[in-house]
């Protein structure tokens, strides 16, 4: 069965910092953590299995980056429950992210959230 998006599933990118004092690889040298809140609106409780990110970089580069849970952790999301984490990227060059969080209705329904496209902009 194919996730669909649930109406009141949502995701927002609150803040978005160059931090330059993160340890990065070579080829990636730039770090931004991020900062999100999962709500749920919608009527059903749910937990969050996953997630998905496409980062592009100006050079239309992308990297996709796929896995289970979310910082390591499976949030269960009652209705009008938030769950807010920070976690971050590193890149070559100016690039920008967008991404989706997948989850599973008490019912076993799968259903997801698009993550708003931020920008990752080298100072």
């Amino acid at each position: 069965m194919k996730a669909q998006e649930l109406p009141g599933f949502t995701a927002t990118v609150d803040e978005v910092i160059y931090m330059d004092s993160l340890e990065t690889p070579p080829d990636r040298p730039y770090a931004f953590v991020y900062f999100i809140t999962i709500s749920n609106k919608s009527k059903v409780p749910l937990t969050v299995k996953g997630r998905k990110w496409v980062i592009e970089s100006k050079n239309r580069d992308k990297l996709v980056v796929e896995g289970d849970g979310v910082v390591g952790q499976t949030p269960y999301l009652r209705p009008g429950e938030e769950f807010s984490y920070n976690s971050y990227h590193v890149v070559a060059m100016d690039s920008s992210a967008v991404g989706s969080f997948l989850a599973v209705t008490d019912d076993g329904v799968p259903v997801l959230t698009r993550i708003p496209r931020f920008e990752m902009a080298i100072p």
